[in-house]
């Protein structure tokens, strides 16, 4: 399937559409592809359009330094499914040696220790360099059902109380209220943890405790991303 232009409400409707299904632009983890339409969006979208703000939240959530370090992906947005890899015949910058350096020497020579030393300089180098990029973290997307007590319930004090829980890891993004029933709203919440940091139970256990508004707390959605 290929998409229009995301900058318009037609091409954010198309996009809307693909990512119903999907976790990412393509394939099952985040790649170049992701980062191309994320920048072509710009920003994050309305709550009209859930798959591409679920979508949007989850990028933002990472650095520009871990969305840079992502494999190439085929982007959507490009006729054809041509890929977002760098064109094979863009000459590398001088500072990027891990194509140039010949790690193996070359020539019929024998090889003496000299030779042998440099390759062995020069593996090192290569292998602390590859050590350093950054690993991906795991985090995961989450939506919450915030129910309160009855339809007297200040709904937008309780969404404040919700959002001042503060955790390393947790990132909170958009929200809504939706009718469950005679005249009560229950707030619907979205948040982006960092699994190794945030334990749901913990989370949801926090929210509880504002026993004034809250009167049980649900997960709607829980994707790994």
């Amino acid at each position: 399937m290929t998409i229009g232009d995301v900058k318009s409400a037609q091409g954010l409707g198309e996009l809307n559409k693909y990512l119903a299904e999907r976790s990412y632009v393509s394939g099952y983890t985040p790649s170049q592809a992701d980062v191309q339409v994320f920048d072509e969006v710009g920003k994050a979208p309305s709550t009209s359009l859930p798959h591409v703000l679920r979508w949007y939240n989850q990028i933002a959530s990472y650095t520009p330094a871990e969305r840079k370090a992502w494999a190439a992906g085929v982007s959507p947005l490009t006729a054809g499914g041509k890929t977002t890899a760098p064109a094979a015949a863009k000459p590398a910058a001088k500072d990027d040696d891990d194509d140039d350096v010949d790690l193996f020497g070359s020539g019929d020579e024998e090889e003496d220790a000299e030779a042998a030393r440099i390759r062995e300089e020069r593996l090192k180098a290569y292998a602390d360099k590859k050590s350093k990029k950054p690993a991906l973290i795991a985090k995961s997307s989450i939506i919450l059902d915030v129910k309160p007590w009855d339809d007297e319930t200040d709904m937008k004090e309780m969404e404040k109380q919700v959002r001042t829980i503060e955790m390393d890891g947790l990132l909170w993004g958009a929200s809504k209220l939706v009718p469950v029933g005679y005249g009560i709203n229950k707030l619907q919440i979205m948040c982006v943890i960092e699994d190794d940091k945030v334990s749901v139970d913990l989370l949801t256990e926090k929210i509880q405790e504002f026993e004034d508004f809250v009167q049980s707390v649900d997960i709607a959605a829980f994707n790994k991303i």
